[in-house]
């Protein structure tokens, strides 16, 4: 996928290139899904398990269907971000076996079908790999392998 498995690994390599060289991997990895269905909620309500999220406004919440189950941790609740429409989105509540929770009240015109970014670049902003790792405690190999094999895969050149 292009990425190094540590930082120290990438740090290594780059010392011992000539002055001026870059990172030789490419990245190759975008992770996307969409926007299953928008709900909103009021002022004092909880989302999530366990009432993990009240919310301290009005807000709209976007359901994406990725959970645990496909690879995005649990550690992200509350915490995790993605990428719609170009803008930062947090996640609230918990992460479920299925799905996620994104706040989307800055978001105007959101519809159902909107493409999501989990990790990848959307409208100039990025979600990497590292960043999405080390919010969970893994490494870059160790996320990028427990993303499941039945998840939709396209190979573009």
């Amino acid at each position: 996928y292009g990425f190094w498995p540590t930082k120290e690994t990438f740090f290594a390599k780059l010392n011992s290139l000539p002055k001026g060289n870059k990172n030789p991997l490419r990245r190759l990895i975008t992770w996307k899904s969409t926007v299953m269905s928008l709900k909103a909620v009021k002022i004092g309500e909880f989302v999530g398990y366990g009432n993990s999220y009240m919310a301290l406004e009005n807000i709209r919440l976007a359901i994406v269907p990725v959970g645990y189950g496909h690879g995005y941790s649990r550690l992200l609740s509350n915490q995790g971000l993605v990428l719609i429409s170009g803008q930062y989105c947090q996640v609230v509540g918990t992460v479920t076996m299925n799905a996620i929770a994104v706040n989307v009240s800055k978001i105007k015109n959101l519809k159902i079908g909107d493409e999501v970014i989990l990790i990848g670049k959307q409208g100039g902003k990025e979600i990497t790999v590292a960043s999405f790792s080390e919010s969970t405690q893994q490494v870059n190999y160790e996320m990028l392998t427990r993303l499941p094999k039945d998840i939709p895969r396209k190979i573009i050149p």
